[in-house]
C-alpha cells in the first residue's frame, strides 16, 4: 500500500506543483493557503497581470533581487481577496520561507500557521512569529517511498 502522507505533505506537493507555473526562472515558489483541508487560495511568483513575465523580458534586478515578480504568497493572498475568500485563522504552505515581507503580510491577513520546504534568508521570521503566536514550521523532504 502506498505512503499517504500526512495532510502537511500532502498540501506541500500542491504547493510544489503550484510552482511549476512560478515564470522567474531565478526561484520558482508555490503557495496554498488552506483552512479545515480545503484549499482557498493558491498562487505563484510571477509578474504583474497583464504584463510581461522575467521568462519574456528579462528580470528587474535591484539589489540582487528581481522586483519584476510578485511573491507566491502575495498571489495567493490577492487571489484570495479578488474571489471574497476568508483566509484568516488558515494555514499557508509556501515552498521557500518567506521572506520579511511576505511575513508580515500573511501576519497581518490573520494566517495562523506557515509550513515550508526551503528556509530563504530571512532569520527574522521566526522571533516574530513566535511573538505573534504564529506556527512556523519547516518541512523537511518528502521522505522515500518504501520498497515495493
Amino acid at each position: 500500500m502506498p505512503h499517504r502522507g500526512s495532510w502537511d505533505e500532502y498540501f506541500m506537493r500542491i504547493a510544489e506543483e503550484v510552482a511549476s507555473r512560478a515564470t522567474c526562472d531565478r526561484k520558482h515558489v508555490g503557495a496554498v493557503i488552506v483552512r479545515d483541508k480545503s484549499i482557498l487560495a493558491t498562487g505563484y511568483n510571477g509578474s504583474i497581470r497583464g504584463l510581461p513575465h522575467c521568462d519574456e523580458d528579462g528580470h528587474m534586478m535591484e539589489d540582487g533581487h528581481c522586483v519584476r515578480t510578485i511573491h507566491a504568497e502575495a498571489n495567493a493572498v490577492i487571489q484570495a481577496a479578488r474571489n471574497g475568500v476568508r483566509i484568516d485563522a488558515a494555514t499557508t504552505y509556501v515552498t521557500a520561507s518567506p521572506c520579511w515581507g511576505c511575513f508580515k503580510m500573511l501576519a497581518n491577513a490573520g494566517i495562523a500557521k506557515i509550513v515550508f520546504r526551503e528556509f530563504y534568508r530571512d532569520p527574522r521570521i521566526f522571533h516574530f512569529a513566535e511573538r505573534l503566536g504564529i506556527e512556523l514550521v519547516a518541512l523537511s523532504a518528502a521522505p522515500e517511498a518504501p520498497p515495493a
